[in-house]
């Protein structure tokens, strides 16, 4: 299997689909989050987050730059805070923008990997010590803004917005 073709499919299409859902969110939908159960994100804080999800991410795995002090002591369990301590967006726009530096990061980065680092550069990240090749890695953060951008498409569905499966995997 080649990564690159695969890995700039993958993340070309997980991007544009959450693009396109984020068309759907409005500034005033910014602060709402489920009405039941705990640790949820407001909307403006999901949004944040999927602008960080998969580019910066990647940008960890191939420079070592995680954007975290240097020997923090934290536990992984530690390394994300309750969901009321997460940072937001002030709008949908900061979002649409954040969102396009990341997928320029990630692509910009895959783009100075070969194949071969790719396939055998070994791997591993702050909350996971497995070794795992740099290719599989940046899969995974594909997957990462792949799951959120599923949680937003439940976001929107609960809010009552007319979303269905089409939303969900890149229909119009």
């Amino acid at each position: 299997m080649k990564w690159k073709p695969f890995l700039e499919e993958n993340c070309g299409y997980q991007y544009a689909v959450t693009e396109r859902l984020m068309d759907m969110v409005t500034d005033d939908m910014l602060d709402w989050k489920p009405a039941t159960g705990k640790n949820w994100m407001t909307v403006g804080q999901l949004l944040k987050h999927i602008t960080e999800s998969c580019g910066l991410c990647v940008k960890g795995f191939v420079t070592g730059d995680w954007g975290m002090p240097e020997n923090s002591g934290g536990e992984p369990v530690d390394m994300l805070p309750p969901a009321e301590k997460l940072p937001t967006v002030c709008c949908v726009a900061e979002a649409k923008r954040l969102l396009a530096e990341d997928k320029a990061l990630a692509f910009e980065l895959l783009a100075g990997c070969s194949e071969e680092e790719l396939d055998t550069r070994i791997a591993t990240a702050p909350w996971d010590p497995m070794e795992y090749p740099l290719g599989r890695r940046m899969l995974e953060m594909a997957n990462h803004l792949q799951q959120h951008k599923g949680q937003l498409f439940y976001y929107l569905k609960l809010q009552g917005l007319p979303v269905g499966t089409n939303h969900l995997w890149g229909g119009n």
